[in-house]
């Protein structure tokens, strides 16, 4: 591969280390690569509204006073509930929508299907992203989950084992488009443009969660929730054969992509990834430190998030008397601060790399800005219940914030591990969605049994976890390639 650049043999220093990384010329934003990342983006952008479309249609879905299957022909409002509440039932819905008898435990069974799912392929997916190739593991997962999407009304009038299996399987397609993308850019993103590459990327996220809870009460209330599924499954489709058509693994198999860039990524990566597949080294990742860091920050850091999502519109809604759940724009406005956040994070993080940061202090200043703004905020929330902008307020900054840690923390792997990183980046991912159970889990206990103090102690516990997951890793974490991730030398006797 290096043979293609004319100038890969002056590459031969390692530069994940703490080397400056200077770019060699300036980067296009109509380039392949950033084409690459914008295409990602989309994906993202329908995994997470596939993902999430259940939580905003379940109000319209359930009718407590129903015992069968029903349908409705009245074509009143219908509440933007983003949290699928199932104590806010609309009294009617669109014409020919069904309806159905689920109490809150089984609304909260099919919600979590879908987790279970993802928690058995985020790890796997990257490492088979590694050996098959990002393309057929991306785009197998982004056609299953949107045939499962287009499904899950069928699936719903067939009965609940049905709707909770094709939830278990959308939850596995999911896992696997989500923890299988990062492998595209151990050979796509020169170090110096990793960050931005990757927050374009992972930011579609974020857009997706904003224009599902902005459409799809919209969608439910106009043309019935099953039109909801049809439309983001029938997009879905649509990603699938861009992704097919424009997606390729590396810049040597592109077919479009102008020879000075393919010579320019190739000699960037040059000492960074190779053609051959290496066993992964599991004994040596168990006893890594700043492998163990970035796992147990990801963890910490994840349970914020999980707190800020699940909790703080609750706090707000019983503090308050005011149910911003019913509010579209107010709902997604925590994930539109976000998604702009961190495409400025991303590019902030590359500009410190040019003006000579080592790479190992931008890694860690982006995980602090996204750790401890947000996690002082969370906890200062029950101190300033007498002013209702504050808190909302409040709560908006400490969402968007957040996403600071992705040009930190959450990119680390390609640093330490760069032919390894698919694998550790699904990982990583896998352990911190162990978060995703444990947080509601232990909040409920600590609200449960403390009615007074229990918002207290439910921000005040998050603060302190997310505070001690941070300290480890800047006490261990590292930017520069470990000795375990290094290309092995085979000796022939």
């Amino acid at each position: 591969m290096t043979e293609l650049s004319p100038t890969a043999g002056k590459n031969s220093q390692d530069i994940q280390g703490d080397e400056k990384l200077s770019p060699r010329k300036a980067p296009s934003i109509c380039s392949t690569r950033y084409g690459i990342a914008f295409i990602v983006h989309l994906c993202n952008f329908i995994i997470m509204a596939q993902n999430i479309i259940m939580n905003i249609t379940m109000v319209a879905m359930v009718n407590n006073t129903s015992h069968q299957p029903s349908f409705n022909d009245s074509t009143e409002g219908l509440p933007v509930d983003s949290f699928g509440d199932p104590n806010n039932s609309p009294k009617s819905l669109p014409a020919r929508a069904p309806v159905y008898d689920w109490n809150p435990q089984i609304q909260g069974i099919i919600f979590s299907a879908i987790n279970y799912g993802m928690i058995l392929t985020l790890a796997p997916s990257g490492y088979l992203a590694g050996r098959v190739g990002t393309k057929r593991v991306v785009g197998a997962a982004l056609l299953g989950s949107s045939l499962l999407v287009l499904f899950t009304p069928l699936a719903a009038d067939f009965g609940l084992v049905f709707l909770i299996a094709t939830r278990i399987l959308q939850g596995i397609s999911l896992g696997l488009g989500y923890g299988g993308q990062f492998a595209i850019w151990e050979r796509w993103s020169p170090p110096h443009e990793r960050s931005r590459l990757c927050g374009i990327a992972v930011s579609g996220l974020l857009l997706g969660t904003c224009i599902a809870i902005l459409l799809g009460g919209i969608i439910s209330q106009t043309l019935g929730w099953p039109s909801v599924f049809y439309i983001f499954g029938g997009f879905g489709c649509i990603c699938f054969l861009l992704w097919c058509v424009l997606v390729y693994d590396d810049p040597v198999t592109h077919p479009w992509i102008n020879i000075t860039e393919k010579e320019y990524i190739i000699s960037s990566l040059a000492q960074q990834v190779n053609s051959t597949k290496q066993p992964l080294p599991i004994k040596a990742m168990v006893r890594s430190l700043p492998l163990w860091s970035m796992c147990v920050c990801c963890f910490s850091h994840q349970w914020l998030i999980n707190i800020i999502i699940i909790y703080a519109p609750t706090y707000i809604s019983s503090v308050f008397n005011i149910d911003i759940k019913n509010s579209g724009f107010l709902s997604a406005l925590p994930f539109i601060i976000a998604w702009v956040i961190c495409l400025l994070g991303s590019y902030l993080a590359d500009f410190l790399l040019t003006k000579n940061f080592r790479l190992v202090t931008v890694r860690k200043i982006a995980t602090v800005l996204g750790n401890v703004p947000s996690s002082t905020f969370l906890l200062v929330l029950p101190f300033v219940a007498s002013n209702y902008i504050i808190a909302v307020s409040l709560l908006t900054l400490s969402c968007g914030l957040g996403l600071l840690c992705q040009p930190g923390v959450y990119i680390n792997a390609l640093d330490i591990a760069p032919r390894h990183s698919s694998f550790l980046m699904g990982a990583s991912r896998a352990f911190a969605q162990i978060s995703a159970v444990l947080a509601p889990t232990v909040s409920g206990f600590l609200l449960s049994q403390d009615p007074e103090f229990g918002w207290r102690n439910v921000f005040s516990l998050s603060f302190v976890i997310n505070t001690l997951g941070l300290i480890f890793y800047l006490i261990f974490g590292k930017a520069e390639v470990q000795d375990w991730a290094k290309e092995r030398k085979l000796t022939h006797l």
